[in-house]
């Protein structure tokens, strides 16, 4: 009897570590700042570019972006954040030189001026 409490404890155990390892998933931010030559259509092809990623990738679980809104004025000129969730660093190199991703590169590239990345794994 204490054989297979023993076994049902260290199953669950075992299972709830399994658990708290998959609530974690990695982040990957990346700021722009574009020149000032820049366009709004311009600027909204890159969006639009952007926006298309995650439904060419598989490897990307969320996806989300938005303009800076900030008040304290500290932005140094970037404007826009886009926020990739990934569930794996594997993924994450499927995603960095993935095709798809190389040719946003190219509708990007003529428009930016500095390019911000952090890459992070969540913490509760």
């Amino acid at each position: 009897m204490k054989t297979k409490f023993l076994a049902l404890f260290l199953t669950l155990f075992a299972f709830g570590a399994m658990a708290q390892k998959s609530d974690k998933v990695l982040r990957h931010v990346v700021m722009f700042k574009f020149k000032d030559t820049a366009t709004p259509a311009q600027i909204k092809s890159v969006e639009d570019a952007f926006r298309k990623l995650p439904t060419q990738i598989k490897e990307i679980k969320g996806y989300e972006w938005g303009t800076n809104n900030s008040p304290e004025g500290l932005a140094q000129g970037f404007t826009h954040c886009f926020f990739l969730t990934f569930n794996s660093e594997a993924d994450r190199a499927i995603y960095l030189p993935h095709p798809d991703h190389k040719a946003f590169g190219k509708v990007l590239g003529p428009y930016l001026d500095k390019v911000l990345v952090v890459d992070y794994w969540t913490q509760k």
